[in-house]
């Protein structure tokens, strides 16, 4: 499996969903809070082409995607195979 990572914020109903499909897979994750840290999200926006919004899901450092694109992703049956999933 792919060192899977999640930026998130505390109050973000898009990360909960996220989180919830990683968890329905099993998938470990590091989930990184940038609440409250403009550096941490500004880190996040230049892996993730630009984007700010929350949540954003990279694997082994490239970027997957957000909410909607991981579960359309899942849809397709192409999200394992970017994750890592056997």
């Amino acid at each position: 499996m792919k060192s899977v990572e999640i930026y998130t914020t505390r109050i973000c109903p898009y990360c909960v969903k996220a989180k919830s499909l990683l968890d329905k897979k099993k998938v470990k994750y590091k989930e990184v809070d940038v609440s409250n840290d403009e550096i941490l999200r500004e880190k996040m926006s230049a892996q993730a082409g630009g984007a700010r919004t929350v949540p954003q899901i990279f694997a082994d450092g490239k970027h997957v995607g957000d909410c909607d694109t991981i579960y359309r992703l899942d849809k397709e049956g192409k999200l394992n195979r970017l994750l890592g999933i056997k």
